[in-house]
């Protein structure tokens, strides 16, 4: 084994540990609530007035370790905000992990992970989850491949090649379908919501640990901050086009969070995150759209 595969081992087990460890806490406070609703007497009661209890599969806007862009390790993504909105938040079983593409969330051990948990009864409190939430796309898009969707800027190029990226939103429509299809299957009529970022401003800004993800492509296809703004502007309207077309289809039970345009500059950490305020006006977008389909 040589140096890199060992890296990649120890980091692979590192992340099982830690979804090892939520799905143990998840499973003591479903735990929890099951010995308060048996003590209630009311059976009827007590479902009524219970949390909503969600699955969770996504990318850094759901498992976000940093503050800001650094210490302390605090999580203060979308799932963190979301789990501290309202009277009784939601219990959230997250599996999700930063930096996985649509294509490593659907991946086969991604699959069965999600698979495992839908089926273990252990993890919700009436057989299955709610809801399912998802986070994806942004990673097949963002960081050192961003470029493959660009012009190179020699005074007459457009800037975002929609041919080429066309394309790569065919891979992340096929995740999101092949999500459907595993829900179908394993949790029928179990709904999902997803997201689609918001217009982040692609100026290089990023945590000292990782990044950054736009910007240098930008540069090396001779684009400016200001143009880059642009690109990046219509890179994410076309991939909110996807999502919707996603969830106009009543049989796809997916639900659209519409999250673009919600934050101001002021509520971006870096090119790709938000700060924790910024992360909880998200989160509230997703508790509003959870309260008017389930909760109403």
């Amino acid at each position: 084994m040589d140096q890199q595969e060992f890296v990649q081992e120890a980091a692979q087990r590192r992340i099982d540990d830690d979804i090892a460890k939520r799905i143990k806490v998840h499973q003591a406070n479903i735990e929890r609530l099951e010995t308060a609703r048996d003590s209630a007497g009311n059976l009827e009661a007590a479902v009524a007035n219970r949390p909503l209890v969600m699955l969770a599969q996504g990318d850094s806007w759901f498992d976000y370790p940093l503050t800001g862009n650094g210490f302390p390790f605090v999580d203060t993504d979308v799932i963190a905000q979301l789990r501290r909105i309202g009277p009784m938040p939601p219990t959230i079983l997250n599996l999700a992990h930063h930096g996985d593409a649509a294509t490593d969330e659907m991946s086969l051990p991604k699959q069965q992970r999600m698979i495992s948990a839908l089926r273990n009864k252990a993890n919700w409190l009436d057989g299955k989850p709610d809801a399912i939430l998802f986070s994806a796309g942004g990673n097949d898009i963002a960081g050192d491949q961003f470029c493959i969707f660009l012009d190179f800027n020699d005074g007459h190029a457009a800037g975002l090649n929609k041919d080429r990226f066309t394309k790569a939103l065919g891979m992340v429509e096929a995740c999101y379908l092949d999500l459907f299809a595993l829900r179908d299957r394993v949790a029928p009529g179990v709904p999902i919501f997803g997201h689609c970022y918001d217009f982040p401003i692609p100026n290089g800004s990023h945590p000292s640990c990782v990044g950054p993800w736009l910007k240098p492509s930008l540069d090396f296809c001779n684009w400016s901050v200001a143009k880059g703004t642009v690109i990046v502007h219509d890179t994410l309207a076309a991939f909110r086009d996807v999502v919707k077309r996603l969830a106009d289809e009543p049989r796809n039970n997916f639900h659209l969070v519409d999250t673009q345009g919600t934050l101001k500059v002021a509520d971006w950490a870096n090119e790709l995150h938000p700060d924790p305020a910024g992360f909880k006006k998200i989160a509230q977008k997703f508790a509003d759209a959870l309260k008017a389909k389930l909760q109403t």
